[in-house]
């Protein structure tokens, strides 16, 4: 028995998220029906997250444990072969046997992206945010560190079953640049909350508005109340970018 560490990357246009749902396409069902092609094997799989629908992933990472013995560089090939053309494994690497693609994982970095142009890109449709007015993306980089440190982010995050208990999460990066007509978000973090990087986003435009002040975030994350920030950025900008492990 090995256990390996697998890197995908994938277009999410097409898929309701990496879980599997019962009448949804997913990343996932996608994945393991390749992996059954190429080994015969029903692997159990353990991803980095879960992505929602119509978020992408340059860096997606799954853990396994498998009798197979193709050995690392072929198997990834094998699933290449099988995986339909916007998903894609990148590398797979043998991992130590208690290595787990989630709770090994020690931080993520996302991206997103917004077309700051009046005219819409068509080759960007479903891939960033089309956003005709202008943008200052030196004021949204002063709001944006606001984000760093350590917070109780109960304000940027959407409340479901699967959040519970402490929603302070330490972000370690914070930053919005301009590349030519797409604005760039970027956020690292030990960890994230549901939909946390889109209301962060949400929110930055808010600011762009003139709705609130870069001076405003901080009363926001204190109030720990989600009226508090901005909308839930589309999730069609939204890109997990780096998974962080040891």
């Amino acid at each position: 028995m090995r256990n390996l560490l697998l890197t995908l990357s994938y277009d999410g246009s097409g898929y309701h998220g990496w879980q599997i749902q019962e009448n949804a396409p997913t990343v996932q069902e996608a994945f393991q029906a390749a992996l059954y092609r190429a080994t015969g094997l029903r692997e159990d799989l353990k991803a980095c997250s879960r992505t929602d629908t119509g978020v992408h992933a340059r860096e997606f990472c799954v853990s396994l444990k498998t009798e197979s013995r193709i050995p690392p560089q072929r198997l990834a090939a094998a699933l290449n072969h099988y995986l339909p053309p916007d998903i894609a494994v990148k590398s797979c690497r043998p991992v130590p046997e208690d290595f787990h693609a989630r709770y090994s994982c020690k931080g993520k970095e996302y991206c997103y992206e917004i077309w700051n142009h009046p005219v819409r890109d068509p080759f960007r449709q479903g891939r960033a945010l089309h956003y005709w007015y202008p943008i200052d993306e030196a004021l949204l980089d002063r709001a944006a560190k606001a984000y760093l440190g350590r917070h109780d982010f109960t304000s940027f995050c959407t409340l479901d079953k699967r959040e519970k208990g402490d929603l302070c999460r330490t972000v370690s990066a914070a930053g919005v640049e301009r590349r030519g007509d797409l604005v760039v978000f970027t956020v690292a973090a030990d960890g994230f909350l549901y939909n946390m990087v889109r209301i962060m986003v949400g929110t930055l435009l808010h600011v762009q508005q003139g709705k609130l002040a870069p001076e405003d975030l901080p009363s926001v994350l204190a109030a720990q109340n989600r009226r508090a920030a901005g909308p839930t950025a589309p999730a069609w900008g939204l890109y997990l970018n780096r998974v962080f492990y040891p």
